[in-house]
């Protein structure tokens, strides 16, 4: 008898590439533009510095998980495994961005805005942001030995119920606003999308659903901007663009391999304000990696979960040894890439494509050719994706907790969506902030701020919780109260803080990095804690009554288990 393949590729990795690649590629343009945009950020300065190495974190990692989905094969012996994808962490991406990477340039800029400072500026910020992704890494790195634990023990409701928060807030809900900014291109890509990766129809001669959005929403932008030329009708928001000379003088970039002088190991006590805001988001990504452990497996790909957070933890200390200033994570669309027809050979070609970009230089013409609004539509698929998978995996009778688990993540668009209104120059100029609002409102932006803080973790710990009193866990559901009430006590949940940092309580008269020493800040964070304590306390008063019934609820499905 024949002795059989091993397959590790497949035609459905032609679409799961241009998945995973257009998903990273906008995840590279989404930095460059929100830089440049926001605050004036030098465009060339972040292709030549911060791009090559932030997509040789990204060439590490999907080179990892290609290796990685070739052992499973060789170990399982099946055809249809489906590698891992890694690609740029969007949740961090926008707190890289608004909470480090620009603040520290507007710091360092002052008010000097001549080509010298400038120049010394985004160095500096490019410096701080090095720093800050060494250390995400590292705490990875030390979270991956307790992995395999944390999967163990929250339930899937839990753990996939975070997964889905994140899905439908960050990856599809913010993408949308881009696409109806404009819709003549970004509903028509998202339609492609949809029809071809959902719907399952296909596109004339088979060209893959992906790849023939892009390819048609690119050309009607184009044909739309000529309309513009002619007409003078203003049909499509602006983007930062680059100039052909600046794209081709970023071919073949040498300017980032500055960064092994290791000049940035002197700015690490600047840096050192920052950590507390990169820390939440490197725990975040690690509570995601176990999140894509267990959608892996639930789509029937069983990664060990130590293995796939070491992976994402070198992959981003190389990244940031690299220059790079975004963070690797597992995409937590495998149950999407799975669903693509994908195998392994995808995040092989993706690692190759991005890498190379990075490292060659050619993002640059990327860039300056490809919409954004045309790629976009990609993280609106991946995020529907997983928000769906995340109920069909977990047991019914879980669903509820699941639907709790996106709660904290609407505060993320209740507080986007006033900070980007009450930011508004206009409001600024007639006097008007948040101190003029009445007190009620006031009040309600406060606990806003307060759900956002640490949001992911939040929601995997509620959910947990509401799924051990689904399965009459009454101890277990007490511990995880109080669980949450000794992380809010250090702010990695519900951190009162401007900016979310993790703080110590200490009764300081002056302002010290790390400390909470508001009183009215340091009263809000010991009532949320001591409120987490007593219904903690209520559950275990309530177990003394309620025998623990985890074995039956595990042999008799509730009510609404059945279908």
């Amino acid at each position: 008898m024949a002795k059989q393949r091993f397959s590790w590729t497949s035609v459905g990795d032609i679409n799961a590439f241009f998945g995973l690649m257009l998903d990273n590629l906008a995840g590279l343009v989404l930095t460059v533009t929100l830089l440049a945009g926001v605050f004036g950020f030098p465009v060339n300065f972040a292709m030549h510095y911060m791009v090559p190495g932030t997509a040789i974190g990204v060439l590490v990692g999907d080179l990892l998980f290609f290796f990685m989905a070739l052992w499973l094969i060789r170990q399982t012996g099946r055809r249809d495994v489906t590698a891992m994808p890694l690609g740029l962490d969007t949740p961090s991406t926008f707190g890289m961005i608004f909470m480090v990477l620009g603040p520290a340039y507007r710091t360092a800029l002052g008010t000097d805005p001549s080509p010298e400072q400038t120049e010394a500026a985004a160095r500096h910020a490019w410096h701080i942001g090095i720093c800050c992704i060494v250390f995400s890494g590292l705490i990875k790195l030390l979270f991956s030995f307790v992995s395999g634990w944390a999967r163990r023990t929250f339930p899937r409701a839990g753990l996939l119920g975070s997964l889905a928060a994140i899905a439908l807030v960050l990856i599809t809900f913010f993408p949308i606003l881009e696409i109806f900014s404009a819709p003549l291109v970004g509903l028509l890509s998202l339609s492609i999308v949809l029809t071809t990766l959902v719907a399952r129809i296909h596109l004339p001669y088979r060209i893959p659903g992906a790849l023939g959005a892009v390819l048609v929403a690119t050309a009607v932008y184009y044909v739309i901007l000529g309309i513009e030329e002619v007409s003078g009708l203003s049909l499509l928001h602006s983007e930062a663009k680059l100039t052909w000379d600046d794209a081709r003088g970023g071919l073949l970039p040498t300017e980032w391999t500055t960064v092994f002088s290791f000049a940035w190991i002197e700015v690490w006590r600047d840096a050192l304000q920052y950590l507390p805001i990169v820390t939440p988001f490197a725990i975040a990504t690690v509570v995601g990696g176990i999140d894509c452990t267990e959608s892996a497996a639930a789509a029937g790909d069983e990664y060990p979960t130590g293995g796939v957070i070491a992976v994402e933890a070198v992959a981003t200390i190389i990244a940031g040894l690299c220059g790079g200033v975004i963070q690797t994570t597992p995409y937590i669309g495998h149950p999407a890439y799975k669903a693509m027809g994908g195998r392994a050979s995808y995040t092989l070609a993706t690692a190759a494509f991005i890498g190379s970009a990075g490292l060659l230089g050619y993002f640059g013409y990327i860039y300056l050719c490809l919409p954004s609004v045309a790629i976009i539509p990609i993280l609106v698929f991946v995020g529907l994706e997983i928000g769906a998978q995340s109920f069909a995996a977990t047991p019914k009778r879980h669903y509820t907790a699941v639907a709790l688990a996106m709660i904290p993540a609407l505060a993320v668009l209740g507080k986007g969506m006033v900070d980007k209104v009450l930011s508004d120059p206009a409001l600024a100029a007639a006097g008007i902030t948040t101190t003029s609002l009445l007190p009620d409102n006031q009040a309600a932006l406060q606990v806003l701020h307060l759900l956002y803080g640490g949001f992911i973790i939040t929601s995997l710990l509620w959910a947990s919780a509401l799924a051990a009193l689904i399965d009459r866990q009454l101890i277990r559901g007490s511990l995880l109260f109080f669980t949450c009430g000794v992380l809010t006590l250090f702010g990695v949940i519900h951190s009162p803080k401007p900016s979310f940092e993790l703080f110590v309580i200490w009764p300081t008269t002056e302002p010290v990095p790390g400390v909470l020493n508001n009183p009215e800040q340091i009263q809000i964070v010991l009532v949320l804690a001591a409120s987490y304590a007593l219904v903690g306390l209520f559950l275990l008063a309530l177990s003394r009554f309620t025998p623990d019934q985890t074995t039956e609820s595990e042999t008799h499905s509730l009510p609404h288990d059945h279908d």
